[in-house]
């Protein structure tokens, strides 16, 4: 089966690029699964249950989220009533929401992990120690994908060879510029650092870039607007064997 996997989706802009582009493209590449990172989905950074109600509606069958998950109060209630939108599964458990979710196709149960980084990243436990206990509940899953919400490639790529073997796929999010690793690791797990952005193609990671140049070069205080410019779709398709959990192949993807 084919899964793919998008890169953040940054405010309105990327939604709604999202939503012109994705439902085409899943017929064309013959998706059966998508995964969609929201958590900057929103207008003015987070994630609503507008906005998400937005990404289901344009294609996406489970959200991921990462270190602004929580910026907006509104997505609490949602991230509890929801098994389909997840937030990092290293996070306080009291926190509202779960780190996984399990979706049942039929033929084969999907597990899709949330995790983030320590590298830079606040009030995150040890992801290494958490996706271990959190494996352990996903054992009547044949498929089981990772999102890995972190700063720092290093601990990106040492994720992906720790899970070697174990999971299907681990994707980095988080730092909105697609690398050029995607591959097949040993043991037949699909890998890509980050998968980059679904949001403007001209901008510092979404954001207008004559903002962000001022606030790298003065240190002020700035309201980090959303580039109004053309926008780009990047992720990743992972051919999956549903009958091993193996990974096949690895596509990048990018769409202007």
């Amino acid at each position: 089966m084919n899964i793919l996997a998008v890169g953040d989706v940054v405010g309105t802009q990327g939604c709604e690029f999202l939503r012109r582009k994705l439902p085409a493209f899943k017929k064309l590449k013959q998706i059966d699964f998508t995964v969609v990172n929201g958590e900057n989905s929103a207008a003015g950074n987070g994630i609503t249950p507008f906005s998400a109600q937005y990404l289901f509606d344009s294609g996406a069958d489970v959200i991921t989220t990462g270190n602004h998950v929580f910026r907006r109060r509104e997505i609490y209630d949602f991230l509890d009533e929801r098994f389909d939108v997840i937030r990092p599964a290293n996070y306080y458990p009291e926190n509202p929401g779960s780190g996984f979710t399990v979706i049942d196709k039929g033929f084969v149960k999907i597990g899709v992990v949330n995790l983030a980084g320590k590298s830079y990243m606040d009030n995150a436990s040890n992801p290494f120690t958490c996706v271990d206990s959190v494996l352990g509940k996903l054992e009547d899953c044949r498929i089981i994908l990772v999102d890995f919400h972190a700063e720092a490639t290093a601990e990106k790529r040492a994720m992906g060879f720790y899970l070697a073997s174990r999971v299907s796929a681990v994707f980095g999010t988080h730092t909105h510029v697609m690398t050029a690793d995607a591959q097949v690791l040993d043991g037949g797990t699909g890998y890509i650092t980050d998968l980059g952005m679904t949001g403007p193609k001209n901008s510092v990671l979404g954001v207008k870039s004559d903002i962000a140049i001022g606030w790298l070069k003065t240190g002020m205080p700035a309201r980090f607007d959303t580039a109004d410019t053309p926008c780009m779709l990047n992720g990743c398709i992972f051919e999956i064997d549903e009958k091993t959990g193996k990974t096949l192949s690895v596509e990048s993807v990018c769409i202007e």
